[in-house]
């Protein structure tokens, strides 16, 4: 530990810490405009400036490092003056244009000018003028703002690891920009937008639509894949404005997904605002007294037997766990939460989660992809590897079909054949897992939809075993989710009870028209043209394929209309907070599975969202506590493995869902960059 004094307090940091580091641990603000938490530090916008006892001259407090004794001044006259210097050179080419500034009340510059900018300007000869850059659909240019923080730049390089961007030319005449004609591709480019702090990047969907102080925000989770990213809903006159990230260490730390961030304009479009009865072959307006007669009217003609519920991607814990409830009472045992028809060992959590977590990710030295590309189905967690692997000393393997992930690996095959090579040491990868200290396997959520998925996941769990990656103090054996709601599922138990039928199974039983009554839970992902002549109830929030199909719709809520429980990819239970109020006549989904119960004359014994919880996590005691370590699937030999290569589970990282494909600015992502991902057809 070092010791040394910042205005005349001594504080006591370790090895290594920055002035600027050990300033914000006793709450002292330093401006700076390069420098980022997240980001290498170039000491470039020399905005953060101190003086320091016995050197000559200030010093960047953002790369300088504590010694011991050291004493540091941070707002001294000759740090006041150096700082003043810096803003007036900042502010010479730059555009007096904070009154139509989309950054405007969140601009670093704009907070900073304030107290250490001059109310004149020295400078008389013409300012600076730089052509705008077209980044794409997502990011507004504005460049003649930009100060040369090279954020953006490190960013892409360090974190996205799409380096799309650089500094073109030398001196006054230096350009930030990308490749000419091309979007950026990454998945995270909108994150750009955060770090840039000054108005050269804003957001280009939302441009001119509202000022940060009218904004009403809200701590709420992302639900579109299975990571939970921490997020803030900013709404006005209840419409969802915009999505920006919290910061949360161990999920998402200060990122998220460009599909989390901007798919919120697809709330507005296709919004299922009242109830609906099928008429003589056509959807007509209902009251909901008339959408529940007419579900009771079918459900009394019936056998319990012959009704099933499915839960979709998106459905939260209260909701599924309400519809598990009124199935029950009913007297059904169809139920499930996995629409993909995925087989797990679900004896065990650990069959289902990711039990290193996210951050554990950061600990591991070698890493086994078995059918996922992270890049499409967790950007983030796609990142976290990256962030590893910059670290150095990390190796990474992939089992499935080759892809860009942003950093290097090793392809050690397409099919499950490759899982033979590791476990009988053909292959260089063996040797790799076998000297590393935390090996880690982080499994697809495609290898659990195939035919031979159990078999999988025995040869995986004697894969882990081989290697060691399970131990008291390590458990480096996870699966990467893709549905926000399928560990919250699974925990609450929506998956078939005693006698019950699976997805498969229900699917193929409405084929045969063999199953009267199929009810929807925000399930768009299944094959609609196989369900026969069974009567289908929707409960959702969009217009999508399950709509189409529904012969009554009952308007649900959206994740940003109700506040509701999920449980991310690596088990971790969250909440999502009412931002804004469901349109039209559509109510909280748990809200309309207990007015149906009542219609339908099984009332649940549930009032209140409290009432709700309680009778949830007493039932479900995981919801409430950590998991520590757990055995799943003993040590056994695999069955025949199928020899069909490992598919891709997202095409269209754009659109996923229901709200993704309703959206506008995910379609002009998916006509624009698209083009750029994609490899010409025939290749």
């Amino acid at each position: 530990m070092i010791k040394l004094t910042i205005n005349g307090t001594e504080v006591e940091v370790e090895a290594g810490t920055t002035i600027l580091q050990a300033c914000e641990s006793l709450g002292i603000e330093i401006p700076r405009f390069c420098y980022h938490d997240k980001l290498s530090a170039p000491a470039s916008c020399r905005m953060c400036l101190v003086e320091v006892e016995k050197m000559p001259k200030p010093v960047p407090s953002c790369t300088q490092p504590c010694a011991e004794g050291m004493a540091v001044y941070t707002d001294s006259l000759i740090v006041q003056d150096a700082r003043k210097g810096v803003m007036e050179l900042l502010l010479i080419n730059h555009p007096l244009d904070c009154p139509v500034c989309d950054q405007g009340g969140e601009c670093d510059l704009q907070d900073f000018s304030m107290q250490y900018g001059s109310d004149r300007s020295r400078y008389s000869d013409e300012k600076r003028i730089v052509a705008d850059k077209n980044l794409g659909p997502l990011i507004k240019t504005s460049m003649t703002r930009c100060i040369h923080c090279t954020r953006c730049i490190r960013f892409l390089d360090e974190i996205a690891g799409e380096p799309e961007m650089g500094g073109f030319f030398r001196g006054e005449h230096l350009e930030i920009t990308n490749e000419p004609d091309a979007p950026l591709t990454s998945e995270l480019s909108g994150n750009l937008i955060d770090i840039c702090p000054v108005g050269a990047l804003t957001d280009k969907p939302n441009a001119f639509r509202a000022r940060s102080w009218e904004l009403l925000g809200t701590d709420s989770i992302d639900v579109f894949d299975a990571v939970g990213c921490n997020i803030r809903i900013d709404s006005r006159d209840n419409e969802v404005m915009r999505i920006v990230p919290r910061q949360n260490d161990d999920i998402n730390e200060r990122w998220i997904s460009d599909k989390a961030r901007f798919a919120c304009d697809g709330l507005k479009y296709q919004r299922l605002d009242r109830p609906y009865v099928r008429k003589d072959g056509r959807l007509q307006f209902a009251t909901w007294e008339e959408a529940f007669a007419a579900i009771e009217n079918r459900i009394k003609q019936i056998a319990p037997e012959q009704i099933a519920a499915l839960a979709g991607d998106m459905a939260d814990c209260e909701s599924m766990f309400a519809l598990k409830l009124l199935m029950k009472a009913i007297g059904s045992p169809h139920i499930d939460c996995r629409q993909d028809g995925a087989e797990y060992d679900i004896s065990s959590r650990s069959a289902y989660i990711m039990n290193s977590g996210i951050s554990g990710i950061e600990k591991a030295d070698a890493i086994l992809l078995v059918g996922t590309n992270p890049r499409h189905e967790a950007a983030i967690v796609n990142a976290r590897i990256r962030k590893r692997w910059l670290k150095g000393g990390a190796r990474i393997g992939l089992i499935g079909a080759a892809t860009d992930l942003n950093y290097p690996y090793r392809h050690i095959g397409d099919s499950p054949s490759s899982l033979r090579k590791l476990l009988n040491g053909d292959h260089e990868f063996a040797q790799i897992l076998s000297a590393a200290k935390n090996p880690m396997v982080i499994v697809g959520a495609s290898v659990f939809t195939r035919s031979d998925a159990m078999d999988l996941q025995i040869a995986i769990r004697n894969i882990a075993d081989k290697f060691n990656m399970i131990r008291p103090d390590w458990n480096g054996l996870n699966t990467l989710q893709l549905a926000a709601s399928r560990v919250g599922g699974l925990d609450i138990g929506f998956i078939p009870q005693a006698y019950g039928m699976n997805t498969n199974a229900i699917l193929k039983s409405a084929a045969e028209d063999k199953l009267e009554i199929l009810y929807l839970l925000g399930a768009d992902e299944i094959d609609m043209s196989s369900l026969g002549k069974t009567f289908i109830i929707y409960q959702g929030h969009h217009g999508d394929k399950g709509a189409e199909r529904a012969d009554v719709i009952l308007p649900g809520a959206a994740y940003t209309e109700k506040t509701a429980t999920y449980v991310n990819t690596e088990g971790c239970v969250q909440s999502t907070e009412r931002a804004v109020s469901p349109p039209g006549e559509a109510r909280e989904d748990w809200k309309i599975i207990r007015a149906l119960s009542e219609a339908i004359g099984k009332t649940l014994p549930i009032d209140t969202l409290p009432e709700l919880r309680f009778t949830m996590f007493t039932a479900n005691p995981t919801l409430r506590k950590a998991m520590a370590f757990e055995d799943f699937l003993q040590s056994a030999k695999a069955g025949e493995l199928s020899l069909k290569k490992f598919i891709p589970a997202i095409n269209n990282f754009y659109m996923t869902d229901v709200i993704s494909r309703a959206s506008p600015t995910m379609a002009r992502c998916s006509e624009e960059i698209l083009p750029f991902i994609l490899p010409p057809e025939g290749e």
